[in-house]
């Protein structure tokens, strides 16, 4: 479970954190969905994007992503070390973040929800829209990707009915919201092209994935990041998606299994309790987690590791800081490529299916025995 705060900043709601249902172990059940190519240009700017010679390990992917993703001083912090150290990242975007105040009458959430409603903020005046666009641009101009969030952020513990009771139709209607919203956007000069969206992750890891995914596929999504696996593994198709799925590890510090996103793990700390003075040692605890983790699939099956996050100022930035300390850290490590998610499908139809079913095949990455 996840929050999405407002501008993604705000406070979380207080309460115990639900273990997602863990996916078995990963085995394609349908064919993979394709995406473009890589083009001329990034294989020549990314050695690694090739089909492996035999015996070749394919390079520990990292893949840092955030929930909501509209944060300006975040994404300042976050592109010049992107920059240095040639990572990509990925931003799943809140549809809403997107429309003025002055026209949320604009979305009509489904499943019979109030039109205008929304469980998060909308995107403050059209001055906030304006400017918004404009560092959106960068980021996409950086080469990093933007997906989805979906839109009113409708969660289990919020406004009836949520996320996880909606059926097939509410997912079509919630995605025909978020393309017009982005349609919107586009027409006032964000250069988010329109095949560009292609994957997200569910507000707080929720949904029914049987009326969920044939509704992405649908609107021509290829992946999805919002299940659960225990320790690292590699994407499979789930339904006509590729899942990326995120991990549950173990934090040294504490000694216990934590899905690994930001909330999760301040909730496993100190129940999401607002403690500043600890954010230092919050900081260190999750860059040591980061690194066990990093260190046991780089060592292991070299599955993609996902690190999902939130642009949060929770608990004196303890989070924000450990993502951004992890980024630079690792980001320009040996045999490690921090991309986007389109960027590890790209290179994942590049090589031999069987390759891909043996890598499938190996253990999940762990950081215990």
């Amino acid at each position: 479970m996840t929050l999405g705060p407002h501008k993604d900043e705000g406070q979380p709601e207080a309460g115990p954190l639900p273990m997602a249902p863990r996916l078995p172990a990963p085995k394609d059940t349908g064919p993979a969905p394709r995406v473009p190519g890589p083009t001329p240009e990034q294989l020549q700017k990314q050695p690694w994007m090739h089909k492996l010679a035999t015996g070749e390990k394919p390079p520990q992917f990292v893949l840092f992503s955030f929930d909501g993703a509209v944060s300006k001083q975040h994404w300042d912090k976050v592109l010049p070390v992107a920059r240095q150290t040639g990572a990509h990242v990925t931003g799943l975007l809140s549809g809403v973040y997107m429309l003025a105040d002055q026209d949320k009458m604009r979305y009509q959430p489904p499943a019979g929800l109030k039109r205008g409603v929304s469980d998060i903020d909308f995107g403050g005046s059209k001055q906030d829209i304006e400017a918004r666009i404009g560092y959106l641009n960068q980021v996409i101009a950086d080469g990093h990707e933007i997906g989805t969030h979906y839109n009113g952020h409708f969660c289990s513990g919020g406004t009836q009915p949520s996320v996880d009771k909606w059926d097939n139709n509410a997912w079509n209607a919630e995605l025909d919201q978020f393309r017009q919203i982005v349609d919107g956007a586009r027409a006032a000069g964000f250069r988010l092209a329109a095949d560009a969206v292609r994957g997200g992750r569910t507000p707080c890891l929720e949904g029914n994935w049987d009326q969920a995914f044939p509704a992405m596929a649908a609107h021509g999504l290829v992946y999805d990041t919002s299940q659960v696996a225990l320790g690292v593994q590699w994407p499979s198709v789930q339904r006509g998606l590729y899942e990326f799925p995120m991990p549950e590890v173990r934090v040294p510090a504490l000694g216990r299994q934590v899905v690994m996103m930001d909330f999760n793990l301040w909730y496993a700390l100190n129940g999401a309790k607002e403690e500043p003075a600890r954010a230092p040692e919050f900081s260190q605890i999750v860059v040591d987690t980061y690194r066990s983790v990093y260190r046991a699939a780089l060592n292991g099956n070299r599955a993609p590791l996902v690190i999902g996050n939130h642009f949060n100022e929770w608990n004196g930035s303890a989070f924000s800081t450990a993502m951004e300390q992890f980024l630079g850290e690792v980001c320009g490590k040996p045999e490690t490529v921090c991309a986007t998610y389109t960027e590890v499908i790209q290179w994942m139809q590049l090589q031999d299916p069987a390759v891909l079913d043996q890598l499938r095949k190996m253990p999940a990455a762990r950081n215990w025995t």
